[in-house]
C-alpha cells in the first residue's frame, strides 16, 4: 500500500505492484485466447514504465503522429496506427513509425494508400457497425451521423485492393457480453468481407482487469470467433484495462470555504485541468477515507484551484472535519486522466511518480513554470 506521507502534493502515483498484476492478467488472456493485445496510448502513455509493459506486451496502438513516434521510440516497435484524419505533412513520418495503418474513410484510404505501397505496412479500414452499448454520446462512436468509420452501406461486394484488415471500436469500459453483442452485428454486416482480409481489430474498451469482468467468457468468445474465422489475426487494443485501479492522484486541502451551508474543501488540484472526465462524463471518483454524503457527518464538496466556476465536484463525507493540510487522495486516476491534463490557468501541474514494488517512492517528473511558459510559446 502506498505511504501517502512520502508523496509530494499534488502528484499522480502509479502503484507498480498493481500495474504488474493487470499486465499479468492481460498477458494471460492474450496467450490463452490466441490473440494479439496491444496497449492504447490514448488511455495510458506513461513511457517511463514501458520497460515494465514490454515484459508482458510487445506492441501498442497510436492515434496520432506523436503517439506513433512514442511507440517506435519508447515501446521499441512500430505502431498499429489509426487516426480520424491524416495530413500530407505528417503522413510520411507516420509511415516510418507504423506497422499497420487504419484509415477512417474510403477517401482517406484512396488518398494515402499509394504512399504505403512497397513498404512493409498492412493497411485497413475502420468500420462503423452503427451499434454500441455506450450510452454517453461523447463516448459513443456509433451515434447517427458519426464521423468515425465506414458504414456497411458505403462498401460494395469487394473491399478496395490493398485493404488487409478491418477495425471497429464501439466499446468503452465494457464487458465481454457487450463485445459478444457487438460481434454479432459486425459479423452480420461485415462478415462477407472476412475472406478478403488478414486481420480484425476489435478496438478498445475491453475492461478485462475490472473485478467483475468475466475473463473466461471473453476467452471462450474469442476462441469461438477464431474457430469460425481461423485465417484472421484478432487484435484487441484496450487502454483502461492496463492501468485500471493502479494508482492515485494525491492532493492537499488548502482552505475550507462555506456558502449557504455548503462546505467546499479547496484543493491544490483541479477537476477541469487534472480530472476532466469527472466533469465530462460525468463520474464521481472515490476518495480514500471518504464516502458518499451521510447526514450528520462532516460533508464537503471538493473544489479545484482553477478560476472556472464549475471546477468542483461532490459531495463526500468524512469521519472528522477536514482542515488545511489534510491529504485528499483520489483513487483510480492513472488511466485516461494523466493523458488528458491541461495547463489551463497555469495552475501547478501534478508531479508524476511510481510507488515501486519495493515499497519506495520514485519521482519521475516534476512540472515547473518553464513547462507552462514553453507550452504557451
Amino acid at each position: 500500500m502506498i505511504d501517502y506521507s512520502q508523496i509530494p502534493s499534488p502528484c499522480f502515483v502509479l502503484d507498480e505492484t498493481l500495474f504488474r498484476k493487470n499486465l499479468s492478467l492481460i498477458k494471460s488472456v492474450k496467450e490463452r485466447a490466441g490473440v494479439e493485445i496491444i496497449l492504447a496510448f490514448k488511455s495510458f502513455a506513461m513511457w517511463r514504465v514501458f520497460p515494465i509493459v514490454r515484459e508482458y506486451i510487445s506492441y501498442s496502438t497510436a492515434s496520432s503522429l506523436s503517439e506513433a513516434r512514442l511507440a517506435f521510440e519508447e515501446m521499441g516497435n512500430p505502431a498499429h496506427t489509426y487516426a480520424p484524419v491524416y495530413t500530407e505533412a505528417e503522413f510520411p513520418d507516420i509511415l516510418l513509425c507504423s506497422s499497420h495503418i487504419t484509415f477512417n474513410s474510403l477517401s482517406q484510404f484512396r488518398r494515402f494508400y499509394p504512399q504505403t505501397v512497397d513498404r512493409n505496412i498492412s493497411c485497413g479500414l475502420r468500420i462503423n457497425p452503427e451499434y454500441s452499448v455506450v450510452e454517453t454520446d461523447l463516448y459513443n462512436p456509433a451515434i447517427p451521423g458519426s464521423r468515425l468509420g465506414v458504414i456497411a452501406d458505403l462498401l460494395g461486394d469487394k473491399l478496395p485492393d490493398g485493404v488487409e484488415g478491418l477495425h471497429f471500436h464501439t466499446l468503452c469500459e465494457s464487458s465481454s457480453y457487450d463485445l459478444e453483442k457487438t460481434l454479432e452485428v459486425v459479423e452480420k454486416k461485415f462478415g462477407k468481407y472476412f475472406s478478403q482480409i488478414k486481420w480484425l481489430n476489435m478496438g478498445g474498451g475491453h475492461l478485462m482487469t475490472r473485478k467483475d469482468y468475466d475473463v473466461e467468457h471473453l476467452i471462450r468468445l474469442l476462441k469461438n470467433f477464431n474457430a469460425r474465422h481461423p485465417h484472421l489475426e484478432l487484435i484487441l487494443e484496450p487502454g483502461s484495462a492496463f492501468a485500471w485501479q493502479t494508482g492515485v492522484l494525491v492532493s492537499t486541502v488548502q482552505d475550507i470555504v462555506e456558502n449557504h451551508g455548503i462546505k467546499t474543501a479547496m484543493l491544490d488540484v483541479s477537476f477541469a485541468c487534472h480530472m476532466p472526465d469527472c466533469l465530462e462524463m460525468p463520474y464521481k471518483p472515490a476518495i480514500v477515507g471518504g464516502t458518499d454524503a451521510i447526514e450528520g457527518k462532516p460533508t464537503y464538496r471538493m473544489g479545484g484551484n482553477s478560476c472556472l466556476s464549475g471546477d468542483y465536484f461532490g459531495s463526500w463525507s468524512f469521519d472528522k472535519e477536514l482542515e488545511a493540510g489534510d491529504k485528499i487522495v483520489f483513487e483510480d486516476m492513472i488511466h485516461y486522466t494523466m493523458v488528458k491534463t491541461t495547463m489551463f490557468n497555469g495552475v501547478t501541474h501534478p508531479s508524476i511518480g511510481i510507488w515501486t514494488k519495493d515499497h519506495e517512492f520514485k519521482l519521475i517528473r516534476r512540472f515547473s513554470y518553464d513547462d507552462y511558459k514553453q507550452r504557451m510559446s
